[in-house]
C-alpha cells in the first residue's frame, strides 16, 4: 500500500518563487546537483508528519489551526545561500531567510502541537531554508567560496498562512497543498 508523506511549511508568494528559480536557473550550470527543485514546490518546512493515519487527520487540523491562529501576518526576506551535508559534496543546497523571531515562535507552537499528537518529529534544531537543489554529483568536490561569490536570489514575501502538504513523488511537482491555516491573530513573535 502506497503511503503519503505529510509536511507543514510556509509557502512562498509567486514573485520569491520566480526570484529563487531566476537564480537557480543562473546557477545550475556552473553547479553540478542532481536535482533542482520545481519552482511550485519551494517552500520552508516547520515539521516533517511523515505518514499520517486518517484518524489523527482531523485532530492534527484543528491543532495546527489553532497554533496558526494566534499568529499575526509577517514577513519574511530571503538571505544567503548555504548547504546541507559534506561541506564539498553536499547533499542540500538551499536559500536562507533572514532570521524572524515571529518564524520561530511559530514554528514552535506547531512542532509541539504535533508532538502531543504522538508524532515523531525531527529533533534537530530549526534551520528555516528554501531547498533549491539536492545530491552533488560533480566530479570536483564543490568549493564552499564559490557560493560566497553568488548573487543569491532577492525578496520579500508575506506570510498570511501556513499549509499542510502532502507529498506525490511520482509527480513534478511533487508538493500538493491540502489544507492552508490563516494567520489571524494580533500576536507577533509570542507564543502562548
Amino acid at each position: 500500500m502506497k503511503r503519503n508523506h505529510y509536511f507543514i511549511a510556509v509557502p512562498l508568494t509567486a514573485e520569491a518563487k520566480h526570484a529563487i528559480a531566476r537564480f537557480a536557473a543562473d546557477a545550475a550550470p556552473s553547479l553540478p546537483f542532481r536535482t533542482w527543485v520545481h519552482e511550485q514546490d519551494y517552500h520552508i518546512t516547520l515539521v516533517f508528519l511523515g505518514d499520517v493515519p486518517p484518524e489523527k487527520m482531523g485532530p492534527l487540523w484543528e491543532a495546527v489551526s489553532a497554533a496558526a491562529s494566534r499568529y499575526a501576518p509577517f514577513s519574511l526576506a530571503l538571505a544567503g545561500l548555504g548547504t546541507f551535508g559534506e561541506r564539498t559534496a553536499p547533499r542540500i543546497f538551499w536559500q536562507g531567510v533572514k532570521a524572524e523571531k515571529t518564524l520561530d515562535a511559530l514554528r514552535r507552537d506547531v512542532y509541539e502541537a504535533c508532538l502531543r499528537l504522538g508524532f515523531s518529529l525531527d529533533r534537530r534544531p530549526f534551520a528555516p531554508h528554501i531547498t533549491i537543489a539536492r545530491k552533488w554529483r560533480g566530479a570536483a568536490p564543490l568549493q564552499p567560496e564559490a557560493l560566497r561569490s553568488l548573487p543569491a536570489a532577492s525578496a520579500v514575501f508575506s506570510v498570511p498562512e501556513i499549509v499542510l502538504y502532502r507529498t506525490n513523488m511520482e509527480q513534478t511537482p511533487k508538493y500538493e497543498a491540502i489544507a492552508s491555516f490563516p494567520l489571524l491573530g494580533a500576536r507577533a513573535g509570542q507564543s502562548g
